[in-house]
C-alpha cells in the first residue's frame, strides 16, 4: 500500500513537472517578448521577457503540489477530521487539481508561444471540466473546514452536508459539463458573463437548499417541544 502510495506522488510530481519539460522544448520557438498577465477578458495586459515564463510555470507546479499534499495530511489540523476517514477522496480531489495547474499552465505557454490563440476558447472548457470533476466527488466529501460547501448549516448538521453536497454534485457536475461545452460555441464577448452566472448558480442553489433544510430542521424540533 505505501509502495502504491509513494508511486502516486511520483506521477503527480512528474505531471506537475511537464509543463517545466513543454517550456524547455518550445523555448526557442517562443517570441523574446510575451504576454504573462491577462484581463477578465482574457485579453493579454502585461507583456515581459519570455524568461518570466519560468517564474510563473514553477509558481503553478509548486502550488499544485502544495494543495495535492495538503489535502492528503489534512485530517492533521482539521477539527471536524480526527481520523483518515474519507481520505480517498482527498486524494483523488489533490490528483485532479495537480492535473487541472498542469493543464492550465501548458495553456498559458501556448499563448505565449502562438499569438493567435484565443486564450479564452481553452480555458473556459478547461474550467468547465474542472466544476465537472469536483461535482463529481462532491458528495463523497465527509464534513471539514477546508473543502465543500462550507455554511455554518452544513458543518453543525452532517445530515445537512450529506444532502446539500449530494445536490451540490450534481449542479456542479452537469453546470460545468453544459458550460465546457457551450463555451466552445459562444461568442467569446458573453463567455465571461455566462460562466460567472454559472458559477453563481451553482454556489447559490445548494446554499439555499442547505438553508431550507436548516429552517426546516428547526420547525420540526419545535414542533415536538
Amino acid at each position: 500500500m505505501k509502495k502504491n502510495y509513494t508511486l502516486v506522488n511520483i506521477i503527480m510530481f512528474v505531471v506537475a513537472l511537464l509543463p517545466l519539460g513543454y517550456l524547455a522544448i518550445v523555448w526557442n520557438a517562443l517570441p523574446p517578448q510575451v504576454p504573462v498577465h491577462f484581463d477578465a477578458q482574457m485579453k493579454p495586459d502585461r507583456i515581459s521577457n519570455k524568461s518570466e515564463l519560468w517564474i510563473m510555470s514553477s509558481i503553478l507546479a509548486g502550488a499544485s503540489m502544495l494543495v495535492y499534499f495538503l489535502l492528503q495530511k489534512i485530517y492533521l489540523i482539521d477539527p471536524k477530521r480526527k481520523n483518515k476517514t474519507g481520505i480517498e477522496t482527498f486524494n483523488k480531489l489533490g490528483a485532479g487539481l495537480v492535473i487541472f495547474f498542469a493543464a492550465l499552465n501548458i495553456l498559458i505557454i501556448i499563448s505565449a508561444q502562438k499569438a493567435g490563440v484565443n486564450l479564452e476558447r481553452l480555458l473556459f472548457p478547461l474550467m468547465g471540466l474542472l466544476f465537472v470533476f469536483l461535482g463529481n466527488y462532491m458528495p463523497a466529501l465527509k464534513p471539514n473546514y477546508f473543502a465543500g460547501i462550507r455554511l455554518p448549516w452544513t458543518l453543525s448538521d452532517d445530515e445537512n452536508w450529506r444532502k446539500t453536497h449530494q445536490l451540490g454534485g450534481k449542479i456542479w457536475f452537469w453546470g460545468g459539463l453544459v458550460f465546457s461545452i457551450l463555451s466552445l460555441f459562444l461568442p467569446k464577448e458573453i463567455i465571461l458573463p455566462i460562466f460567472i452566472t454559472t458559477v453563481l448558480i451553482m454556489i447559490l442553489i445548494p446554499g439555499i437548499y442547505s438553508y431550507t433544510l436548516f429552517r426546516s430542521k428547526l420547525k420540526k424540533e419545535g414542533s415536538t417541544q
